[in-house]
């Protein structure tokens, strides 16, 4: 693979990571609940499902996965419902509007880090339409028969990382603004508007054919 074609990939992936979708909402949510290291957790766990659902594609086994449809289906439903469920988290907070103390009154235990960690997991590794897109945009700059694994596991986790520095911009930004997300008019607009995207998301994903 030629420094030329990599380029070209990372235009793309740019372009594909820039696109808002349900990893940046959920992250969104978990920063706005959890303040800054609830973000970076969720982050972490979105960077980890990327990097696992890469390798799948990369070592071929993502093409298993697609072509057997009671999975695929099986893991789009699973994927939609879990997107719903984080949606319907926020929208209640936005309803209670409880936000004593703002940002900085957030659960720092091990417990809720964790679980923060696991809303990023869940909502990538149960979206098989970032399996699709492994499987769509990798083979347009792969060569058969020239091709290395590494080169594919190359492609596969320039992805997860560029996609993890996008939401470290995201997170940063929050975090430049945290005054103002601190405001509970804000944040149960803020609240209102992600778990409404988070369902909007989920639904589309259970809709698509």
């Amino acid at each position: 693979m030629t420094w030329s074609v990599y380029g070209s990939y990372l235009v793309v992936v740019v372009l594909v990571v820039l696109a808002p979708g349900p990893d940046t909402m959920v992250v969104l949510k978990n920063a706005l609940a959890g303040g800054t290291r609830g973000g970076l957790m969720a982050s972490l766990g979105i960077v980890t499902g990327n990097l696992i659902q890469g390798t799948a594609a990369a070592l071929g086994l993502g093409v298993v996965i697609a072509r057997s449809q009671p999975l695929f289906i099986t893991l789009k439903w699973l994927g939609a419902g879990y997107l719903a469920y984080l949606g319907i988290q926020a929208i209640r907070g936005a309803v209670r509007g409880r936000y004593e103390g703002g940002l900085d009154s957030v659960h720092k235990g091990r417990t809720s880090m964790f679980r923060r960690w696991r809303e990023g997991f869940l909502s990538d590794i149960t979206n098989p339409k970032v399996l699709v897109l492994y499987l769509s945009v990798l083979p347009q700059f792969l060569t058969p028969g020239k091709t290395t694994t590494f080169d594919a596991l190359l492609l596969a986790y320039t992805v997860a990382v560029i996609g993890g520095l996008w939401l470290l911009v995201l997170m940063f930004f929050v975090h430049r603004v945290r005054d103002w997300l601190g405001k509970r008019k804000v944040r149960r607009t803020l609240d209102g508007i992600t778990g409404t995207a988070l369902i909007g998301f989920g639904a589309a994903l259970a809709l698509e054919s």
